[in-house]
């Protein structure tokens, strides 16, 4: 017994030596990630995807250290349902993050909508195989559902360990000076009723004074009330939207509100390397989720007024900046060979961005036709980077379809984690193609959605280098012969906004990557047989939706004061600025 004993004694400790080693060993060789994510950051903008007046060095360094994509789509043409298909790999119908009205992404913090508790992200996925995950900069997919300590779709909610930023976007209203986005609703619901007092006020008055209607005294009174009512309502929207809405958040409470942009990139940057320092020990997961170069744009004195294209071109150079600093602290801790880096956009640039002055303050999208908001390539062809040096092939370009859904496959199969069987995920992963073990996508059919609506399909037939779009209705480019719907800042998804189409326009990309020559019957004999194919392929795809509550409805949308979150420091003035607090404490 003593000798079995003792025969167990020397077998255990070399046993637990070999699981110890295979685990470390299955630890080493996962990699980190680091996923970079521009906002409406145009395919035309970097140097390495043709722009030669634009300074993108260290967007271009990935570019010659792996895989440019050059048919990179993004899955929504708008922030929020493109960034919930990112997260989780879906399109974002399948999450109800799609909106049926004209208003397609959250514009309050205090709003109830989000990325339901149901979804799965990579970052909980990765979270789940021991990684140290973390989103620094923009969220977009909402903050509370109930009250204001739920946080049910806040980041920390879906498998992120740390977040820094913002819960919401960076919208022109927090920038003071910058103008409002709510211009034509203000207009819809503080002028044009406004105007209808006045005019029955008026109407009434003359009516009495000519003996036709005897109008009481208290009636005149009620509506000038309801007038006062209403500029007042505006006066305290304008005064309180920036501390009520504009803030910055660590994890869960707030640093700074309102936010102030004063080297912003710089603390964004700052935060986003020191995550990577302080995560050496065990594999991570970096979203840096950048606020630039969404307006109101913002630059640091050291960008401002140096670039060849405005405040635009200065965001731009900032942010370039800041993607070198993270690649430069990659390979101060010898993380590079490790580390798959991602570069993208959430969507095309925004072309309607002009202001009152005449400036341009949305980016370029190259060749392509219109921008975001719509589902012209313009709108969905983004920046795609991957690098990971001794992996990914340095240089490789591919023209192949992709989506950014296809990071969470990616990403999470390269983890050690296995993919969700209860659920459809629409992404595919990308090693294969990104290796150059295949030449073709494994996307044959991508789906491309205005909010609720089914705008597009393309279809990439298997050995075939024909890539056809066919689009179901149109944006009215307003006003006529523009890029763009300029009088209502975006383009709209349905009624009078849209053309339908019978048949649906056809295009094949490949040839006529510019879409401005639809196919007929005439110029395309298979002209039926394509367009046939495509309309079963979203049929089947139609099946695959079951019915899921809107997060982007009207009650999910409109701010609720229950939901409001503000400095618990601050009483009802809602303002801070523990980031000034903690800067001089630093110093």
């Amino acid at each position: 017994m003593h000798v079995v004993g003792k025969m167990r004694v020397l077998l255990v400790p070399p046993l637990l030596l070999l699981l110890l080693c295979g685990a470390r060993s299955q630890a080493a060789s996962r990699p980190n990630f680091v996923l970079l994510m521009a906002d409406d950051f145009g395919i035309g903008d970097p140097g390495c995807y043709g722009n030669k007046t634009l300074r993108t060095p260290n967007i271009d360094r990935l570019a010659e250290g792996g895989v440019k994509l050059t048919q990179h789509l993004a899955a929504a043409p708008l922030c929020t349902p493109s960034r919930a298909a990112f997260m989780t790999g879906r399109y974002p119908i399948r999450s109800g993050m799609a909106s049926r009205s004209r208003v397609g992404v959250f514009i309050f913090s205090a709003s109830s909508g989000g990325l339901p508790a149901s979804e799965i992200t990579f970052a909980k996925l990765l979270k789940n195989q021991g990684y140290s995950t973390a989103l620094i900069g923009k969220w977009h997919l909402g903050t509370n559902c109930h009250n204001k300590t739920d946080f049910c779709h806040h980041p920390l909610s879906h498998g992120f360990d740390y977040f820094y930023g913002l819960t919401v976007t960076n919208l022109r209203d927090c920038k003071p000076g910058e103008g409002s986005v709510f211009a034509t609703g203000i207009q819809v619901l503080v002028f044009i009723p406004l105007q209808v007092l006045a005019i029955t006020v008026l109407t009434l008055g003359m009516l009495n004074c000519l003996g036709l209607l005897h109008v009481p005294r208290l009636v005149f009174l009620c509506l000038l009330f309801l007038a006062a009512l209403i500029l007042c309502l505006l006066l305290c929207f304008l005064h309180y939207f920036r501390p009520l809405n504009c803030f910055l958040m660590r994890n869960r409470d707030i640093t700074q509100q309102p936010i102030s942009y004063e080297n912003l990139t710089q603390r964004l940057t700052v935060d986003a390397v020191q995550f990577i320092q302080r995560s050496t020990e065990r594999p991570f997961l970096l979203v840096l989720s950048y606020l630039h170069v969404h307006t109101a744009l913002f630059a640091s004195r050291d960008f401002a007024g140096r670039s060849q294209h405005g405040a635009y071109g200065d965001a731009a150079e900032e942010m370039d900046w800041s993607v070198g600093q993270v690649l430069d602290v990659l390979e101060e801790l010898g993380l590079s060979n490790n580390t798959l880096v991602y570069f993208s956009s959430d969507q095309g640039a925004h072309v309607e961005e002009v202001t009152a002055k005449g400036e341009v303050h949305g980016g370029s999208n190259g060749i392509y036709k219109g921008g975001k908001a719509n589902n012209w390539e313009g709108g969905i062809r983004v920046p795609g980077l991957l690098r990971w040096p001794g992996v990914i092939p340095a240089g490789l370009e591919s023209d192949q379809p992709t989506s950014n859904m296809d990071v969470f496959p990616t990403v999470v199969k390269l983890a050690g984690a296995q993919l969700p069987a209860d659920r459809i995920i629409d992404g595919r992963d990308l090693m294969p193609l990104l290796r150059g073990q295949t030449q073709q996508s494994d996307h044959e059919f991508l789906f491309h959605y205005c909010n609720f609506y089914l705008n597009a399909v393309r279809w990439h037939p298997r050995n075939s280098t024909a890539i056809w779009k066919a689009f179901f209705f149109t944006p009215k480019f307003t006003p006529e012969g523009a890029n763009g719907c300029f009088p209502t800042h975006v383009c709209f998804c349905h009624g009078h906004y849209v053309t339908h189409h019978h048949p649906p326009l056809l295009y094949d990309i490949s040839r006529d990557p510019r879409e401005r020559s639809p196919l007929s019957p005439a110029s395309e004999p298979r002209f039926q047989q394509i367009l046939d194919t495509m309309q079963q392929a979203a049929a089947r795809h139609a099946e695959t939706l079951p019915e899921v509550p809107n997060q982007l409805s009207l009650g999910n949308l409109l701010w609720k004061p229950w939901l409001q979150l503000c400095c618990s420091s601050s009483g009802l003035s809602c303002q801070c600025d523990l980031e000034k607090l903690g800067r001089r404490a630093q110093l």
